[in-house]
């Protein structure tokens, strides 16, 4: 059942997408789902062929609301239970933000509770005008782990992170987007053509120069000092195929068709 809920199709430009499946309860997250979708993107982690990574919703009206509430009497009812959720809910959440390939959020309706966590994750997020955000959790009387937290404050800061929380008011669009918690807002009915020419522009850069952007990005969130291998890693694209290939076709006035490595 957890396979058919989230879902992934693959084109054959590299992009992947990964589709969150319950449309009828706007796709509220289950604890199949949180397994699934950890174990998938994993998976896609692995493939090297892969460019980029699209997340969204299915049924145009939600990217997700979150967990669903309906699950708490029989899976988090108590402090075990939670924590044996939450190492389920982190270990998807980690898959996520440790995927090598960029991941774009493709954002229509509804992004709130674990919802947001999950498009928090995401290096890019695409919404329509009618989206929404906000982490309500004040209201079940539910906190959001350190896990959980880090990558609100991480994408929106300490102050932001706390209005939401404390307040527990969804958001709009416009201004989601001046909080920084999307990067762009669009017609609700250009969400998905937006999404995915960002997805095609990222698809048509050298894949391995996206997966070091990100690998150093992370890296210097690190409050440490850089290790001489770990300076050395930024000139070892040199070495590449895709960097023949890029400057060649800079010089030549083609497009270049990167291979990846």
């Amino acid at each position: 059942m957890s396979d058919e809920l989230i879902l992934c199709a693959r084109d054959e430009g590299g992009i992947a997408t990964v589709t969150l499946n319950r449309p009828d309860k706007l796709n509220a997250m289950t604890r199949p789902m949180w397994q699934r979708l950890g174990a998938l993107m994993r998976e896609l982690s692995a493939d090297g062929s892969l460019r980029c990574v699209v997340i969204r919703g299915a049924g145009g009206k939600a990217f997700s609301p979150g967990n669903d509430i309906g699950e708490f009497a029989t899976t988090r009812s108590n402090f075990e239970q939670g924590k044996a959720y939450g190492a389920i809910l982190h270990g998807a959440l980690g898959a996520i933000a440790e995927c090598p390939h960029p991941v774009v959020a493709l954002i229509e309706g509804i992004c709130v509770g674990g919802g947001l966590e999950i498009a928090a994750l995401c290096d890019l997020r695409i919404c329509g005008e009618s989206s929404r955000f906000g982490v309500p959790i004040n209201k079940l009387g539910l906190v959001m782990a350190h896990a959980e937290l880090a990558a609100l404050v991480q994408l929106a800061g300490r102050a932001t992170a706390l209005e939401l929380l404390l307040e527990g008011r969804i958001v709009g669009a416009r201004e989601a987007l001046d909080k920084q918690l999307v990067h762009r807002v669009v017609a609700d009915d250009q969400v998905e053509t937006e999404a995915y020419a960002t997805a095609r522009r990222i698809a048509a850069g050298a894949p391995l120069v996206a997966r070091w952007h990100k690998q150093f990005l992370r890296r210097l969130a690190v409050d440490a000092p850089l290790s001489e291998a770990e300076r050395d890693e930024g000139f070892r694209c040199y070495d590449t195929e895709d960097f023949r290939i890029g400057y060649r076709a800079f010089l030549d006035k083609t497009t270049p068709e990167f291979i990846g490595r």
